[in-house]
């Protein structure tokens, strides 16, 4: 991996990442494109750089992390259920990783269900924060282990799961990036420790790159935020699922018709 591979990996992450359409399944995409091998350091800095993206929620909602304590005690609760299917499904996720068209079944599949979400979950009222319960953060967060699929998308599998709490899509989004903080810590927090685990080490350009890849990463994440709650409340996720329709289906074509995706 090169500098200009890094740089256009993680712009892909921090655009993507809080969009219902799956950062890892782009950033998937994005690698096979560049022709770049799925090796272990790879795999690592795709998950790794989502740390970065992940840093500009607490940035940009930096009073919403100091707020109370039971704020963090519904993260918990919100994450414990993909923190226990991550660990038992570890090598399997792996394993997905390297498998495009699965990527592209659910780009495809995805989109087709949020064409109809806004209509489903118009009547919501739900707000505030104050008023997910213990119970209705422990749903959405089994709502968060469809993401670890590649291609589902984090954002948009909790985001779904706070609208069928009663949840509005303002609402459901910010908590979405706020469960993200833990889930992308641990998700880093474990990666290095399986590529170590497995006898392999960062050189330095390594790990120059990932601290490059994170800080670009945040950069265009904060820039991201901010835009898709506007666009979220202005237009719903119709345009996100037609997206998906359309690049999910570019690529079921394209292995249906055995051409190499990176050579798109």
């Amino acid at each position: 991996m090169n500098y200009l591979q890094a740089f256009i990996i993680a712009v892909i992450e921090g655009l993507t990442e809080f969009l219902p359409i799956s950062s890892t399944g782009h950033m998937m995409i994005g690698t096979a494109i560049l022709g770049m091998k799925a090796t272990p350091f790879v795999k690592l800095f795709t998950v790794a750089i989502q740390l970065g993206a992940i840093l500009s929620v607490v940035v940009l909602y930096f009073k919403r992390f100091f707020k109370s304590i039971d704020f963090y005690i519904k993260l918990i609760v919100a994450f414990i259920p993909a923190a226990i299917a991550g660990l038992l499904l570890g090598d399997y996720i792996d394993m997905a990783l390297e498998n495009l068209m699965g990527v592209a079944m659910a780009l495809f599949i995805g989109g087709i269900v949020l064409l109809f979400v806004d209509k489903w979950f118009k009547n919501n009222s739900l707000d505030e924060e104050k008023e997910i319960t213990l119970p209705k953060a422990f749903k959405i967060g089994l709502f968060q282990c469809l993401a670890l699929w590649p291609g589902m998308s984090r954002s948009a599998s909790t985001i779904i799961g706070g609208m069928t709490q009663g949840l509005t899509r303002q609402t459901a989004a910010e908590f979405s990036f706020f469960l993200a903080v833990p889930t992308m810590f641990a998700a880093t927090t474990k990666k290095l420790l399986d590529f170590y685990k497995d006898g392999l080490t960062l050189n330095a350009q390594e790990i120059n790159l990932l601290v490059f890849g994170n800080i670009v990463a945040f950069v265009v994440a904060l820039l991201a935020i901010k835009s898709f709650i506007g666009f979220l409340n202005k237009h719903g996720f119709k345009g996100f699922g037609w997206y998906r329709i359309i690049v999910g289906g570019i690529l079921i074509v394209l292995f249906l018709l055995k051409i190499p995706v990176a050579i798109v």
